[in-house]
């Protein structure tokens, strides 16, 4: 067993890590930088390389026996006790075309639970940061100094809501699609916010229920982490917890999400959402 980390020293480590990963985004956002595409037909540039390996150098010359899983490196001990996810940029496509709908997620794993989140969004000088017993918090510029403790709405009834949707390709080929038109329909408002944007507003009480799916756990882990310092439940689409294979989720208030992840989880079809 690893020696127990001190979550506050974690965090502000992690805080440095981003911060690190800021620097390298600012150097190449809008200098129309080389796109090249990975097997799944996403994009990566330098960019997305080079601050995976400024987070990495900063969290390792700290914790250089835990595990890391990174979007653009090679994994590293991802049986480890205590496990460092990592998105350099989550939202490369925006990123390079120049949409600042972009950010870097880093988040703790400690024995398969999520227990640390820092996400950064450089173009909007905005830092949401949390982990577990220590309440969810923002900052608008990128120092954690300034932030200030945050909670989600206390609304529970859908004809009260706001609804953000994500990524919602893969809802719109099966039933699940008829799930959303529910909720849009007696919603009291729906929006597409995305990225780490719509679960930044929701973690501070802006809106009120976020639905997607198709992600990957690097985008959502330390999202994750800060909705539920902040009240609220988060969750994928079935209401099953996250794990490395998570490809859907379901967050918001605790009422709305109950009342949501009742319409989603009833068909079992919707499993397949979140298989590898």
């Amino acid at each position: 067993m690893q020696t127990p980390v001190n979550l506050p020293f974690a965090l502000s480590i992690a805080q440095q890590a981003a911060l690190a990963a800021a620097d390298v985004v600012r150097r190449y956002y809008r200098q129309d930088v080389e796109i090249n595409h990975k097997s799944d037909d996403s994009p990566v540039t330098k960019a997305d390389v080079e601050a995976e390996l400024a987070i990495k150098s900063v969290l390792k010359q700290h914790f250089p026996a835990h595990g890391y899983y990174g979007e653009e490196t090679e994994s590293e001990r991802l049986d480890a006790e205590y496990l460092w996810l990592i998105d350099p940029i989550d939202g490369t496509k925006s990123f390079v075309r120049n949409y600042p709908i972009f950010s870097t997620q880093i988040a703790l794993m400690h024995q398969g639970k999520l227990v640390l989140g820092v996400s950064m969004a450089s173009e909007f000088a905005q830092m949401a940061f949390a982990y577990q017993g220590g309440g969810a918090w923002l900052a608008d510029s990128l120092e954690a100094k300034s932030a200030r403790r945050i909670c989600v709405a206390p609304a529970r009834q859908l004809n009260q809501a706001i609804v953000s949707t994500g990524n919602v390709k893969t809802l719109s080929q099966g039933s699940g699609w008829q799930h959303l038109a529910h909720i849009a329909q007696q919603a009291h408002r729906l929006r597409g916010y995305g990225d780490f944007y719509h679960y930044h507003l929701l973690a501070q009480g802006s809106l009120d229920l976020v639905i997607e799916s198709d992600v990957n756990i690097l985008d959502i882990a330390a999202l994750a982490v800060i909705v539920r310092e902040a009240g609220g439940v988060f969750s994928d689409l079935s209401g099953q917890a996250l794990n490395l294979q998570t490809r859907s989720v379901l967050a918001g208030t605790p009422a709305l999400h109950a009342q949501a992840v009742q319409l989603f989880s009833a068909d079992f079809a919707w499993q397949l959402l979140v298989q590898p």
